[in-house]
């Protein structure tokens, strides 16, 4: 039965993971479509801005000069990096008219989020007919930015790649000979934007699926915690009643049992005939009834919950209560080796309390620091008054309550164990009897204990 249950839980757990991961995965495709959606939204947007014709003029300045540079540069009057040089300069010079322009039409869109944006020149290469000639890029830059803005390129994305062939004629001179030679120029350039705070703006966008995913999420771990609990406590509430069946139905054997020889003696024509031998029948058959009837008693009674114990309270001085019930345990348990130290609070508070059913609460916590005791049982005894509630602790120096079985002593039926094996008889039922009581007077019980280092009790009832 535990091999199943923890197959079943193990299951669901992977079950749960797999799940996991294919939201997880689904989110992330339809993260990636929402982005990809939102860029080309963006992209449609901007797109007729570079075709003003106020920013293409610009552009064409920065084109006429690029072309006399290359003319000076065949004429190797400046070299390829002053060609760069002199386009980036120019490129300066025109970029604020560029960028007023530009961020007049990118408002008149009004797209309701901010972007930045940058030209960028990728590729020059010169063919005079015969070979090719790359002025850029260079080993050291791949990329050079003639207009817009300066920022990173992570996060950026390029809305626009061109690639533009121009022919132009310059003018050469080979030793007294002046004539026109013809360019072929291809230059290849890209329009990247970043768009602020994207990721806020796609996440916003996917919100309800978000939300939604993880509710759904949320739920199923729920559900799924919910049912293994339920499971588990209803695996643990079986073995408990199985368990408490076994411990009643041995217990029950012994009187039964008995009664049984007893009856069948009575029978004995010898044991009929003989007065002493028939009435020592008879009191055995009348103490073993006794036994079953207080075990009855015990089951019944000590099953009651707070709710069901009807209480007749009683106004009791606590000192005198507790020197009464010290006094009646000592003499019931006539063990030599047990030792009660009494350090009840030396000022007289009056209790008021059902004196049977709290002193067969405070009895049942006495009997079990006896029965898991030492061969030299040390009880203490202790009580206070705190802002007027009454605090009672009993001490022993017994074997302990490990701290998983701390918070499952007060429940119906549960016994500490060792393995599968219980050391000392008993139903279960003593603890959450003296919890149902110690409630029923409105008051709290709590356990503190390590193993091999004794157990305390500590009751809190109102005084008033």
């Amino acid at each position: 039965m535990k091999n199943k249950v923890t197959i079943l839980i193990i299951a669901s757990i992977a079950t749960l993971i797999a799940l996991s991961a294919i939201q997880g995965y689904l989110i992330e495709n339809a993260y990636q479509l929402k982005k990809k959606s939102f860029i080309q939204e963006t992209d449609d947007a901007i797109s007729d801005i570079d075709n003003h014709p106020e920013l293409d003029s610009i552009v064409d300045v920065i084109g006429e000069d690029l072309r006399t540079n290359l003319g000076d540069y065949k004429n190797n009057r400046i070299s390829k990096a002053e060609v760069i040089r002199k386009l980036r300069i120019k490129g300066d010079s025109v970029n604020q008219s560029y960028m007023e322009r530009y961020t007049k039409e990118l408002n008149a869109i009004n797209l309701g989020y901010k972007i930045r944006y940058k030209r960028q020149l990728t590729s020059i290469i010169v063919y005079n007919g015969q070979e090719y000639d790359t002025i850029f890029p260079s080993a050291k830059k791949q990329s050079l930015t003639i207009l817009g803005e300066n920022f990173e390129d992570e996060n950026s994305h390029v809305v626009k790649s061109a690639r533009t062939f121009t022919e132009f004629d310059f003018i050469t001179q080979e030793r007294d000979s002046v004539f026109t030679t013809t360019l072929d120029v291809e230059l290849k350039t890209k329009d990247v934007i970043l768009i602020m705070d994207w990721k806020s703006i796609v996440f916003r966008r996917m919100a309800s699926l978000l939300i939604i995913s993880v509710l759904l999420l949320l739920f199923v771990v729920g559900l799924l915690y919910y049912s293994i609990k339920n499971l588990i406590n209803q695996k643990k509430i079986t073995e408990i009643k199985t368990d408490f069946i076994n411990n009643i139905t041995h217990e029950l054997k012994t009187p039964l049992a008995t009664l049984s020889v007893a009856s069948k003696s009575l029978k004995n024509t010898e044991i009929r005939n003989s007065t002493e031998a028939f009435d020592n029948t008879l009191n055995i058959v009348d103490r073993q009834n006794t036994r079953l009837q207080k075990l009855i008693d015990q089951v019944l009674t000590n099953s009651l919950s707070a709710k069901d114990i009807i209480l007749s309270k009683d106004a009791v001085v606590d000192n005198d209560y507790f020197n009464d019930l010290i006094a009646d345990f000592k003499l019931s348990t006539q063990q030599r080796e047990l030792s009660i130290i009494n350090k009840v609070c030396p000022e007289e508070v009056l209790l008021r309390i059902d004196t049977f059913h709290f002193t067969t609460a405070l009895l049942n916590i006495l009997e079990n620091a006896v029965k898991y005791g030492n061969d030299q049982t040390e009880i203490t005894i202790e009580t206070s008054l705190k802002s007027n509630e009454y605090y009672i602790t009993i001490s022993d120096n017994g074997q302990g309550i490990a701290a998983q079985d701390q918070s499952q002593i007060f429940d119906k039926f549960y016994r500490v164990s060792h393995g599968n094996v219980h050391d000392v008889k008993g139903l279960g039922l003593g603890l959450y009897y003296t919890s149902q009581i110690v409630n029923a007077h409105q008051g709290k019980i709590t356990v503190q204990s390590e193993l091999k280092e004794g157990t305390t009790f500590i009751i809190t009832i109102p005084i008033n």
